[in-house]
């Protein structure tokens, strides 16, 4: 009994001085600490590109309100199928369409906020008087973003 009771204590003893980890644990600490990492990266990207969409649309939206205002300080001078430009081909009429004086600027978030290499809303009046609005926004890389998609269908996944 005495000779059993020394063993554990021996045992016990050596169990305390152990310190460190062995190989095969280290091992499994990495391995699951690169899961983790694979699956943070996964998500954390759908996150960002998320987030450029919702800031494109953003962008849209406040493109259709600026040509909202644009038509209220001037819905005379507003003509059915006009077309009111930020950036881009101005040479329908000098600066009588253009819409920079309602935005102050606008930059592309899938682009490295590069601006926009043509931005409009085409203005449509119905048969009761009501006004409208589609978008179009092209990058600086000519990818489109929205190709006339009407003011109600400006969502992430209208973006193109």
């Amino acid at each position: 009994m005495l000779e059993r009771l020394k063993e554990i204590w021996l045992d016990a003893k050596q169990m305390r001085d152990e310190r460190g980890l062995t190989l095969i644990e280290l091992l499994v600490v990495v391995v699951i600490l690169g899961i983790i990492a694979a699956i943070a990266v996964v998500a954390i990207g759908g996150l960002i590109e998320n987030s450029r969409k919702d800031a494109q649309v953003s962008n849209a939206k406040q493109l259709v309100s600026a040509a909202k205002l644009k038509v209220a300080a001037d819905a005379a001078g507003i003509k059915k199928g006009d077309t009111l430009y930020f950036i881009g081909d101005t040479s329908t009429g000098a600066d009588a369409n253009s819409l920079d004086e309602y935005i102050d600027s606008m930059k592309d978030p899938m682009n490295s906020d590069k601006p926009y290499k043509e931005a409009f809303v085409t203005i449509d009046q119905q048969t009761n008087g009501k006004f409208t609005y589609t978008v179009t926004m092209t990058g600086s890389n000519d990818k489109k973003y929205f190709a006339g998609e009407s003011s109600s269908d400006l969502k992430r996944s209208a973006i193109q």
